[in-house]
């Protein structure tokens, strides 16, 4: 990085844009490793909070106070230059992100994506193309009060390019990163964006309508079924696109959790589709206290997020032909809720459900696991 853009004992400098639950943990993390970080946030509370009180994160039954960031309630002119901007707000906020914190950001910095969806594709346009990577979170995380932080879910990141270049950068952000949680980088960062919109599609969506835990969620035969089909909807519009998806963590495959043919118009109780909704249940289990964040940014009257998520998916497919219902119909759900026409409720997933029966063709009516 550039010398002008290093911060104390060269230590890269870092500016955190957005302190809701990712980028808090991230902000504090990173504080605690002695990178001078800046954190801004529209929300002077959180900002008043974080230079008096410190962080307060919360993890595995034990909370701790972090200090030493540096929060703003707005980027001040001529602030900078940044070698690293991370933006962690919602998508809806992050080309506006972008672009009042691109002039903070150093000749040969990068600007890093931790967003779900394809939003490295909008913030290319602002800052060009090559100072952009991606960073897919692994893990999850909530903001309970301004400046108190609750990991709900472990895990790290995927760094990487759109484009499957290697970025020397991304080396130096993997070390940054490592004080969060395990780092890999990938040459198929559209592959493993894909695969993870695949998963949010579903679980952020499917969450907010439900209006509960993944933990609760998952253990409802109805839901499983209704994120196979949001999933196997986007995997048919990746496979349009011409991406190549890449397991989730290692091990999820999107490739297998997609439905057949068989199992979405005939509804087979097949030994794979058992097996797909064990893999669910299993899913659930691990992450069970995983809320929706699209549901926690809409409580805080911010626009949801789905248009970047599920609207990504049928916006993509009307270009190809491909019918996509359950995630047309899940985004016009959403929409309900963020104009208070309706309440999240399993009872108004439930009816997501059976509304959309026809559409998905018959569901499967033999026993799966409860």
């Amino acid at each position: 990085m550039a010398e002008t853009a290093s911060g104390e004992q060269g230590r890269p400098r870092v500016l955190v844009v957005g302190c809701g639950g990712i980028g808090g943990i991230v902000a504090a993390n990173l504080a605690e490793m002695d990178v001078p970080v800046t954190a801004v946030t529209g929300n002077p509370a959180i900002a008043e909070v974080l230079n008096r009180q410190g962080a307060r994160v919360r993890e595995e039954g034990q909370e701790r106070v972090v200090m030493g960031i540096r929060a703003l309630a707005e980027l001040p002119p001529g602030a900078g230059p940044f070698d690293f901007i991370l933006l962690a707000t919602q998508p809806p906020a992050v080309e506006e992100a972008a672009r009042r914190a691109a002039p903070a950001l150093a000749p040969d910095g990068r600007m890093v994506c931790f967003q779900n969806g394809l939003c490295e594709l909008r913030v290319a346009p602002i800052v060009g193309a090559d100072r952009v990577l991606g960073a897919i979170v692994a893990w999850g995380a909530s903001m309970l009060e301004p400046g108190l932080y609750d990991r709900t879910a472990h895990g790290g990141f995927v760094l990487g390019r759109m484009d499957g270049s290697h970025d020397a950068a991304m080396d130096t952000l993997a070390a940054l990163l490592e004080s969060v949680g395990p780092v890999e980088t990938t040459g198929n960062l559209a592959g493993a964006r894909w695969s993870k919109l695949a998963i949010n599609c579903a679980i952020s969506a499917l969450g907010t309508v439900g209006g509960e835990r993944l933990g609760v969620l998952m253990r409802q035969r109805f839901i499983r079924r209704l994120a196979l089909e949001i999933m196997t909807e986007v995997v048919q519009v990746a496979h349009a696109e011409g991406v190549k998806l890449e397991k989730v963590s290692g091990t999820l495959d999107l490739e297998w959790l997609a439905l057949t043919p068989d199992e979405r118009m005939l509804g087979l109780g097949s030994p794979a589709l058992f097996a797909k909704h064990t893999m669910l249940v299993a899913v659930g289990a691990r992450y069970r206290r995983l809320r929706s964040s699209m549901l926690a940014a809409m409580e805080r009257g911010r626009p949801p997020a789905v248009d970047f998520l599920n609207g990504e998916i049928v916006d993509r497919a009307a270009r190809h032909g491909i019918p996509v219902p359950v995630n047309t119909e899940i985004r016009a759900r959403v929409h309900r809720i963020a104009r208070g026409e309706a309440k999240p409720s399993m009872d108004y997933a439930r009816a997501l459900f059976d509304d959309t029966r026809h559409l998905r063709g018959r569901d499967a009516q033999t026993a799966v696991p409860s």
